[in-house]
């Protein structure tokens, strides 16, 4: 039996993510991008202490490291291209999941049939959620194409957002989302959204955290 998938190539800066021919196994993976200096300032093992406490474990972790000024689209490509499980759980390393923010991911995305499950956060240490409106609100394709209100802390089906193309630049130049065309491409692709109401994860929140840009994260 041929295990080949039906896409490709498509291409981050970096790596195809066409690269695994086997058949994804069950499970999530910890998919994290990192901004070289939050390996020395004590963020990222805040992140991952975050994964170690979860009450439904993860089955791998993929991490990619920028450390040529990429940015974080085609960083957080380099470690999506790394998934073989069902299911990926993207974590920025300067962001913290609450424990049992695996397991109610997954547990909706097994109820609902969804591809694509986006919870809502607590923004740590102060801060103004900058769509209030939207928390508890069902999912609206109409309004994400004029607003990014969903941020990248998702669970996903893996084989869709490999063959959807992973994460891409959208939004205006001084601040693209590097996840708003991810969220496009996937609904292109046919893909399922659905809102979880509860808060599962905690946002560090400073200016300029969520940038395409090769120069800035």
């Amino acid at each position: 039996m041929s295990h080949e998938q039906d896409w490709g190539p498509y291409h981050s800066e970096s790596r195809a993510l066409d690269n695994w021919r086997g058949p994804y196994r069950p499970g999530v993976t910890a998919c994290i991008p990192v901004h070289l200096p939050r390996l020395s300032n004590g963020v990222m093992d805040r992140a991952l202490q975050s994964i170690r406490t979860q009450t439904r474990p993860v089955d791998a972790i993929s991490i990619a490291v920028d450390t040529t000024h990429a940015g974080a689209a085609a960083t957080r490509n380099e470690a999506l291209a790394g998934v073989t499980t069902e299911w990926t759980a993207f974590l920025d390393s300067d962001d913290q999941w609450r424990p049992s923010h695996v397991e109610k991911l997954l547990a909706t995305a097994q109820e609902t049939g969804a591809d694509l499950i986006y919870p809502w956060f607590s923004i740590v240490p102060g801060g103004q959620d900058p769509w209030p409106h939207r928390e508890g609100q069902p999912f609206s394709r109409k309004i994400l194409e004029t607003e990014n209100y969903i941020p990248v802390t998702v669970l996903v089906r893996t084989k869709l957002i490999k063959k959807s193309g992973g994460f891409r630049p959208k939004g205006p130049p001084e601040n693209p989302c590097d996840d708003w065309g991810a969220w496009d491409a996937l609904l292109d692709e046919g893909a399922t959204f659905h809102h979880l109401n509860e808060r599962t994860w905690f946002w560090w929140w400073w200016s300029g955290n969520t940038s395409g840009r090769g120069d800035v994260w």
